[in-house]
C-alpha cells in the first residue's frame, strides 16, 4: 500500500484481511480487565472476544456483504507492530531517556521486538518510565501522552517520540493540530484524527470529552508548558518542564498513577508472550505471499531506521559536556558572567526567540543565521542561546540550512567531532 492511498485511511475503516490472528491477546486481556474496573456492571462485559471489539470500535463489518474485520484503530490498539508497519509503513514509537552526559540511559522502540508495539502498551510502558515526579506532574504526562496517541498522524514521518531529561519531557507526533492552538487550550472544541482510537481510551476513563486536553494540561501543569507545531515536518511537540526530578527508585511499584495506572505495571514484563500471542505463525491468516508491506519496502530496515548512522539523535556531537564550552548549569543565572561563556551581543539576538515561543520559522532561520555568523556555535550553545531543545533545532532548521547550503558545518569530515560546531555561510 502506497502512502498516497494510506493517507485517506481513516481509524474506522475495515481491513479485511486481519482477523483476531492479527490480535496480541495479553493486549486485549489486559483492555478488558481494565474496562471492567471502570464500567463493573457492563453488559460489553459478558461479550465473546469478537463481539466486545465490535462494540468498542475495534472490530467492524463491512455493510452488504459478509467481510468483517479489525478496524484501524483495533490494529494500531491491539496488534503487533509487524502487522502495523504493513497497513501503516510509517508507524514508529519510542521512548529514551538521557543522563547528566546527554548518553541514552533508557530507551525502547517499537521495533525492539521484546513487546507488542502497539499504541496501548506503549502507554503503559512509558508511564510506567514517568512514574517519579509530583503528582500534577504526573497528570499532566499521561494528558500530554494520550494526546499525542489519539491525535498522532500514523501516516506521517518520525513516529511517536517520548524524550525524557533531567529538566523537562517532551511529547512529540506527526501531525499539527486541525484547530489553531489558541481554540485548543480555551476547550470545548476538537479536531479528531483517530475518533475510534479515542473513544477506546475514554471507555477505559484514559479522556474526557474531546476539547479539554490542553486545557487540563495547562491548568495542572506546575510551569506552563511549551507547545511547538513545526510545519516543515508536520510535528507536534509538547515539552513539560520538570520541577523536580529526584533520583530513580526502580525498586518502589508502589507510586499510584492516573486512572490506577500502577496496578498494571507488571504489563511491560508480560506484554509480549509467544505462547499466549495471537501472531503465532501458523494462525497468522497475514502470510507472507499476501502481505502488503513485503519485505524489500520495509520502512524498519536496518538501513532506513531514524537512528542509524551519523543522523543518530546521540551522536557525539551533541554532548552537553565540553570542558570549553560548558553551558551544564542551566539553572544558573544568565547574568553570572563567570558559569556562562555566551556574550552579550549573542543573547540579544537571540532575544525574540526566547520572547516568542512560537516563533515563525523564517524568522527562526533568520535568526540563527545571524548568530553563527557572528562565531561557530555548537548545537548546546545554540539550544541556550534560543531556549530550544537541541532535538528540535537540529531536526527542524539546522539540517534544512545545511541541505541548502546556508550553513557548514566547523568538522564537516568528522561528523561527531566533540567541538563540533555550525558555521553561516556568507
Amino acid at each position: 500500500m502506497n502512502k498516497d492511498a494510506s493517507v485517506r485511511l481513516q481509524d474506522n475503516i475495515v481491513l479485511e484481511h486481519y482477523g483476531l490472528n492479527e490480535l496480541h491477546l495479553e493486549s486485549v486481556r489486559h483492555y478488558r480487565e481494565q474496562f471492567a474496573k471502570v464500567k463493573p456492571n457492563h453488559p460489553w462485559n459478558g461479550l465473546e472476544t469478537k463481539d466486545f471489539l465490535y462494540k468498542i470500535g475495534a472490530w467492524g463489518k463491512i455493510r452488504n456483504t459478509s467481510k468483517e474485520g479489525l478496524t484501524l484503530a483495533g490494529l494500531l490498539m491491539f496488534s503487533e507492530e509487524r502487522m502495523i508497519t504493513e497497513v501503516l509503513p510509517q508507524y514508529f514509537l519510542e521512548y529514551r531517556e538521557y543522563d547528566d552526559d546527554m548518553l541514552w540511559s533508557n530507551r525502547f522502540t517499537s521495533q525492539d521486538g521484546t513487546w507488542s508495539g502497539n499504541i496501548y502498551d506503549f502507554y503503559f510502558k512509558v508511564m510506567n518510565e514517568l512514574k517519579d515526579g509530583s503528582e500534577a506532574e504526573k497528570e499532566a504526562m499521561h494528558e500530554a501522552l494520550v494526546n499525542a496517541i489519539v491525535h498522532a498522524d500514523y501516516n506521517g514521518d518520525g513516529g511517536i517520540i517520548v524524550e525524557r531529561q533531567r529538566s523537562y519531557v517532551q511529547f512529540s507526533n506527526p501531525g499539527l493540530f486541525g484547530i489553531p492552538l489558541e481554540q485548543a487550550f480555551s476547550g470545548g472544541v476538537s479536531h479528531l484524527r483517530n475518533p475510534n482510537v479515542f473513544k477506546m481510551f475514554i471507555y477505559i476513563h484514559f479522556c474526557k470529552r474531546a476539547g479539554v486536553g490542553l486545557k487540563t494540561i495547562e491548568t495542572i501543569c506546575l510551569q506552563q508548558p511549551v507547545i511547538d507545531q513545526y510545519d516543515f515536518q508536520e510535528r507536534t511537540v509538547i515539552t513539560l518542564p520538570i520541577v523536580s526530578f529526584p533520583e530513580r527508585h526502580k525498586q518502589d511499584d508502589d507510586l499510584e498513577m492516573i486512572c490506577d495506572w500502577s496496578d498494571n505495571l507488571e504489563l511491560a514484563d508480560s506484554i509480549n508472550n509467544d505462547e499466549n500471542s495471537y501472531n503465532s505463525d501458523e494462525n497468522s491468516i497475514n502470510s507472507e505471499l499476501e502481505s502488503i508491506n513485503k519485505e524489500l519496502e520495509s520502512v524498519n530496515k536496518e538501513s532506513n531506521c531514524v537512528n542509524s548512522g551519523p543522523n543518530s539523535v546521540i551522536s557525539e556531537n551533541n554532548s552537553y559536556n565540553s570542558d570549553q564550552n560548558s553551558i551544564n548549569n542551566l539553572t544558573n543565572s544568565i547574568n553570572n558572567e563567570e558559569e556562562t561563556n555566551i556574550d552579550q551581543e549573542l543573547w540579544s539576538i537571540a532575544e525574540i526567540a526566547r520572547k516568542k515561543k512560537r516563533l515563525a520559522p523564517a524568522k527562526m532561520e533568520e535568526v540563527i543565521l545571524q548568530l553563527c555568523a557572528h562565531r561557530p556555535l555548537m548545537l548546546k550553545e545554540l539550544a541556550y542561546l534560543l531556549d530550544r531543545t537541541p532535538d528540535g533545532l537540529r531536526n527542524n532548521y539546522l539540517g534544512k540550512l545545511l541541505a541548502e547550503g546556508k550553513m557548514r558545518l566547523k568538522y564537516p569530515e568528522q561528523l561527531n567531532h566533540p567541538r563540533q560546531a555550525y558555521i553561516t555561510n556568507k
